[in-house]
């Protein structure tokens, strides 16, 4: 069976600005595939070219089996698409968008009348079908535009960022729809900057730093390669220099937030006790301590020597 995304060396410049510098992406049949990373590296230009919106500068790529710029209709027909910023008209209820979004991709009316109801009862819309958009709240807006990205019944769908300034009832919500497209075959490209949502969501998942892939694979996988578990320990500013110089003797150092200093702790939650016995025999005051599992956050910081901007 071909695969629903393959990208081959894929580069995307803005004059001097390279945004995307040499991208290799292969995605199968039926996967959650997430595209995890800060804001600026990258995500988004990735999905543009992908979706045809935006010509490869070098590099190829296909979609659905077929290629991005020369058939770049034929993949649109193949896939649904809900950006970040997706413009919905707010003078138009939730029940108009998807009759016109039906026309658009070719469907007979009296199937539109079908699917419309039956997306928005799907998505938690049914209620609030004949009010204006204008009127929605952002988590209802994504859901109506995950709705209008399903009217066709695309064989991949890409979600771009699809959860960002959600409240967390209308993320968990959105992720158990996701949750169930991918249980009925459909293949998803997600990007994302949240750690939880990546792991909570994707089989497979590649972060993207600079405009590269840095690290990819299974979340658990990456997880475990990482090792030893992370201790952290805030301490006032006058001893810190001195606690790392301590928690050196226990394993090397991680990235973490500025005031903070952290390690890869070799023993692991056996060698708390030891620790904390050396930072007290140097006068080493505690602020606050924690341990914990290596998480994706520390798979990001292996990968770019930084956490990722608000996971902690």
């Amino acid at each position: 069976m071909t695969q629903p995304i393959v990208a081959e060396a894929l580069v995307r410049r803005f004059g001097d600005l390279t945004a995307v510098d040499g991208v290799d992406l292969h995605v199968d049949e039926g996967e959650v595939f997430a595209f995890l990373g800060p804001n600026g590296a990258g995500k988004s230009t990735v999905v543009r070219m992908l979706v045809t919106l935006l010509r490869p500068t070098e590099g190829s790529a296909r979609v659905a089996g077929f290629d991005v710029v020369t058939e770049a209709a034929a993949v649109r027909r193949s896939i649904g698409v809900a950006l970040q910023d997706a413009a919905i008209d707010p003078m138009m209820t939730g029940n108009e968008l998807l009759l016109l979004q039906s026309v658009m991709h070719g469907l007979p009316r009296s199937a539109a009348r079908v699917r419309g109801p039956e997306l928005l009862e799907r998505v938690g819309l049914t209620a609030a079908g004949d009010r204006r958009v204008g009127t929605y709240s952002g988590g209802m807006r994504r859901r109506l535009d995950l709705a209008l990205s399903l009217i066709h019944e695309p064989r991949v769908l890409f979600l771009d960022e699809p959860t960002t300034g959600l409240d967390p009832t209308s993320r968990q919500s959105l992720w158990e729809e996701v949750r169930r497209l991918n249980d009925e075959g459909t293949t998803v490209f997600l990007t994302t900057q949240y750690l939880e949502e990546a792991d909570q969501l994707a089989g497979r998942l590649a972060i993207i730093d600079g405009g590269r892939i840095v690290r990819e694979g299974a979340p658990g996988t990456l997880k475990e390669a990482i090792g030893s578990p992370t201790l952290r320990i805030d301490t006032p500013d006058s001893h810190r220099d001195s606690a790392a110089e301590v928690l050196a003797r226990f394993g090397e150092p991680r990235p973490c937030r500025e005031g903070r200093v952290a390690i890869g702790l070799a023993g692991g939650a056996g060698g708390m006790a030891e620790v904390v016995r050396a930072l007290d025999e140097a006068g080493i005051p505690l602020d606050h301590l924690e341990l914990d599992a290596p998480s994706l956050d520390d798979v990001f910081a292996d990968a770019t020597g930084r956490r990722l901007e608000g996971a902690e």
